[in-house]
């Protein structure tokens, strides 16, 4: 059962890797700014920050 879950958590980590990948580069295209809470406060960033 653990192997199960354990599989489902990779799975699951591997989506939220891409879809941020794609999210920053459709911000880059896009030429506009992610926008992200630091500390409760709302934040426009550059997504080019986040660029690997």
């Amino acid at each position: 059962m653990e192997t199960s879950n354990h599989t489902k958590r990779e799975k699951l980590i591997k989506g939220l890797e891409l879809y941020y990948q794609r999210l920053i580069k459709h911000k880059i295209e896009r030429n506009t700014d992610l926008v992200v809470s630091e500390n409760g406060k709302v934040v426009h960033v550059n997504p080019k920050k986040f660029k690997k």
